[in-house]
């Protein structure tokens, strides 16, 4: 613990740590309320295995549920945080009408990640706080073809609600993905974000009452849906140390941490540990 309060010094987030540790213990304090299952997701949940903390050039903060356990949170998280969090559904950016992305927050409002532009204006600066990212698993399908399928209408889905973002940088895309980026944005255009929004819930909730083998996260970016969880990962969970307290983590935590770092006891090359989800010095006001 103490190497990695002094790597996060380092770094000078310090502060940040505690921030997001702060919105951590609260939904954590939620979901224990309610009797809601949760786990710590991607750098979080590897930051606790390999840290038993935040990793500590991170400043970001992941967690993850099931589709029923994250729609029982949603039911009670706003009536349940304080002041000064705040919780940001997909749906709610610009009046409902733009697309950042599929994932909802839990957001500390004393802080500044990004430097206020015409972007995070459009984005009525709720993506410039610090926050909890809320990663959703749904059912996919056993059939190999019908998993396919599925991840293949998710990828529609997202290529038409890009064209509701505030601006689209064609030269993040490379080939026959940057022309279906394309096509699908501007097809997206001309389709309301809200029906887009809703199309994107019904799929993602198609296949939630057949008992499938596997879930996959639905609300990640199309370039991680090769990321699944078998049930028995995922429906199970397992509390750990985590700096002053502990969390949640999923049972089959090991295999889900392989797919996505390989060696994940391995550290980074010197110059990759820094923070990769600001574009200033975190700013927390008090």
């Amino acid at each position: 613990m103490s190497t990695e309060k002094h790597a996060g010094a380092e770094n000078g987030l310090e502060k940040v740590h505690a921030v997001n540790l702060t919105l951590l213990k609260e939904i954590d304090r939620i979901c224990r309320k309610y009797k809601i299952r949760y786990a710590l997701d991607s750098g979080t949940l590897l930051g606790a295995v390999r840290h038993q903390g935040f990793i500590p050039w991170d400043d970001d903060v992941d967690v993850v549920f099931t589709r029923n356990q994250y729609e029982l949170f949603v039911k009670v998280v706003r009536r349940e945080l304080p002041d000064t969090m705040s919780f940001v559904e997909p749906c709610e950016y610009h009046g409902g009408r733009a697309f950042y992305d599929f994932v909802s927050r839990v957001t500390y409002e004393k802080s500044q990640k990004f430097v206020e532009n015409e972007k995070t204006a459009f984005y009525d600066e709720k993506i410039s706080r610090l926050n909890v990212d809320l990663f959703v698993m749904d059912a996919l399908p056993d059939g190999k073809i019908a998993a396919s399928c599925t991840k293949l209408l998710h990828c529609i889905v997202y290529g038409l609600a890009l064209g509701h973002r505030w601006r689209l940088d064609y030269s993040d895309y490379r080939g026959a993905m940057k022309a279906a980026v394309f096509v699908l944005s501007h097809v997206g255009r001309l389709i309301p974000f809200p029906f887009i929004y809703r199309i994107w819930r019904l799929l993602c909730k198609k296949d939630r009452k057949k008992k499938t083998r596997r879930y996959f996260y639905t609300n990640y970016a199309p370039d991680y849906f090769y990321v699944e969880m078998d049930r028995g990962w995922a429906d199970e969970v397992r509390e750990v140390p985590f700096a002053d307290t502990k969390f949640f983590i999923p049972a089959g935590w090991e295999p889900y941490l392989k797919q996505i770092y390989g060696d994940y006891r391995k550290l980074p090359p010197k110059e990759k540990q820094v923070p990769e989800h600001s574009d200033m010095e975190i700013k927390i006001y008090e």
